[in-house]
């Protein structure tokens, strides 16, 4: 009962907070906003955002917030919007005011003027039995700009392509059914926490 769930980064400090007794009762959330921490979601005309279930760009204040990136000032003005400060995380909110964290605006993929996150994609296709692994990366289009592509490690050998991309189109809409699919023999390039590098893979 002691174990308490935070979410923050270097640059914004800790954002959110979840409790214990909340953990098992709103899975995959990081919490509500820790004492002193005010946070907005903005879409990308750079509105407001309120209502829940809507992904937009995290945007944090508080008096732990840094001051700027060391010689890179201009990067610092670029994500901050009247005293508050994003590091590029993307998430919504639920009906209780709960934070979610969906995934990095720049991996998100955008797909004939639809954004596209990978958490999403790669969540589905870790569903099936036979994947062991697998990455969602956005790859250059000339009709819609950019198109899902995933880079697997099987789990069963026989798994192909086909019955990947059937199991995609069962819980995807059809903009995010992947349309490349690559298979590697070896493990997915990982930061030192394990996290899968997908500019690597890019």
């Amino acid at each position: 009962d002691s174990l308490w769930e935070v979410y923050g980064s270097t640059e914004l400090s800790v954002c959110t907070v979840l409790a214990p007794e909340d953990q098992l009762r709103k899975p995959g959330s990081c919490g509500i906003p820790a004492p002193g921490v005010e946070i907005q979601l903005i879409d990308e005309s750079g509105e407001l955002i309120s209502e829940p279930g809507v992904a937009g760009e995290l945007y944090a204040r508080s008096s732990a917030l840094f001051e700027t990136y060391y010689k890179s000032h201009d990067q610092y003005l670029e994500d901050h919007r009247g005293g508050y400060q994003t590091v590029g995380d993307i998430a919504y909110i639920d009906a209780e005011g709960y934070y979610f964290i969906c995934d990095r605006k720049k991996d998100m993929i955008l797909v004939s003027g639809f954004n596209v996150y990978p958490n999403e994609i790669e969540d589905v296709v870790a569903l099936h039995p036979g994947v062991a692994e697998v990455a969602a990366i956005g790859v250059e289009d000339g009709v819609t700009g950019e198109k899902v592509k995933i880079v697997v490690v099987r789990k069963d050998p026989s798994l192909t392509q086909e019955q990947i991309l059937a199991h995609c189109r069962e819980y995807l809409t059809g903009y995010k059914v992947p349309r490349y699919v690559e298979f590697r023999t070896t493990e997915l390039p990982k930061t030192t926490v394990g996290k899968v590098l997908r500019r690597a893979l890019r």
